[in-house]
């Protein structure tokens, strides 16, 4: 049985963390990603703050910049951080899943070369996987690696590819043979962002600057060293990135503390509100704290060395649709109207405004719902 009461490490590390937002983070933030070039430079200066302290990697071994701490701790970090709009900025997909998906798949020279700078927050990495035509259908995708001496020529284009303007390297899936079945034949290839042959154009939307671009790679190198894993066997590797990465974003933890921020917000005018919508906030409350015990199951799993992809896919599926919940239900709040003073109020909703904004893709990012009710309906019926 699951013991989910926190242990003192996790506790203290908590209060660490919470000290070093207060220190390095504005009140008021809202991430990174913003038209606002010193929100992006908040976020690195306090990962490499993180990086020093080997808390941004805590969870990998020290041999590769992390503390070797406990998944608990881990999970501490991703929560504390998710919390405040995350001030790790695009780190945390180095951390979460490329950095754990290298070190299980990769050579002992890819684990010198990748790890590291991931652990110290001084490398940004992009995911290279939705096309035009193979998003949710993933394994239809049609960008080619065509083999050469010494390594491979990348020719096609990526979608809804985020940060791929600001990274340094992308964790990309290209075709490299026939599909026998139609996941055979992928291979993910480690490459380097800065060259001639890749190109990036921003797609513009409401989710803000940097999230959403365009990639077209024109004869762009792979050396063969930056292969990872079996060519021809890259789908072995995206299932551990689905997992790493879809139990890796602790969205619970924000809709909690916005929840908790909004009678505050209101003050006396919180009375006023109607009971139905007081029901609602309350209802949104029980389900975050549902989403969090669902993560915690996963986490214990996880622990104990193993991953279930029905737990995955039914937290994904929990803590999407709580993402919106929650959007709705506190910009209704925020637009009752009597909140508080002037500068408390409009932190608070423009907190809410950007929770809304992003909550209305958090249904299809990284997997669409009805994907997820196929994997979950899959994992059942085994």
């Amino acid at each position: 049985m699951l013991d989910y009461r926190e242990k003192p490490e996790v506790g203290a590390l908590r209060a660490q963390l919470r000290e070093l937002v207060d220190e390095f983070v504005p009140r008021s933030y809202l991430g990174a990603f913003t038209h606002d070039p010193h929100d992006l430079e908040i976020a690195e200066n306090f990962c490499q703050e993180l990086g020093r302290r080997r808390l941004l990697a805590m969870a990998w071994p020290t041999d590769f910049g992390g503390s070797a701490a406990s998944v608990w701790e881990q999970t501490a970090l991703r929560e504390e951080m998710w919390a405040v709009h995350e001030p790790r900025g695009a780190q945390y997909m180095g951390i979460n899943w490329v950095g754990p998906v290298i070190m299980k798949h990769g050579t002992s020279a890819q684990h010198e070369k990748f790890l590291p700078p991931i652990a110290a927050g001084e490398v940004i990495w992009c995911q290279g996987f939705s096309e035009p035509g193979a998003g949710s259908d993933l394994p239809a995708l049609r960008t080619s690696a065509t083999k050469t001496d010494g390594g491979w020529r990348i020719n096609g284009q990526k979608i809804w590819t985020s940060y791929a303007r600001m990274a340094q390297w992308c964790f990309l899936l290209a075709r490299t043979g026939p599909s026998g079945g139609r996941k055979d034949g992928i291979t993910v290839f480690l490459l380097d962002m800065n060259q001639d042959g890749v190109e990036t154009r921003p797609v513009d939307s409401m989710v803000g600057n940097h999230h959403l671009n365009e990639v077209y790679f024109d004869d762009a190198w792979v050396p063969d060293e930056a292969v990872l894993g079996t060519v021809g066997r890259g789908w072995d590797i995206v299932t551990d990135v689905l997992a790493f990465e879809r139990v890796g974003i602790a969205r619970y933890a924000r809709c909690e503390r916005l929840l908790q921020w909004a009678p505050k917000a209101l003050g006396a005018a919180w009375d006023e509100l109607s009971p139905a919508l007081v029901d609602r906030w309350t209802m949104a409350l029980v389900h975050t704290r549902q989403a969090r015990l669902m993560a915690y199951k996963i986490v214990g799993h996880q622990e104990r060395g193993g991953l279930d992809p029905a737990d995955a896919a039914s937290y994904r599926i929990a803590v999407t649709t709580l993402d919106q919940e929650v959007a709705e239900v506190l910009m209704d709040i925020a637009g009752a109207g009597g909140l508080g003073t002037p500068d408390t109020a409009r932190l608070f909703e423009r907190a809410v405004e950007d929770h809304w904004r992003y909550a209305q893709a958090s249904t299809v990012a990284s997997g669409t719902l009805e994907m997820q009710q196929q994997l979950l309906a899959r994992a059942l019926v085994k």
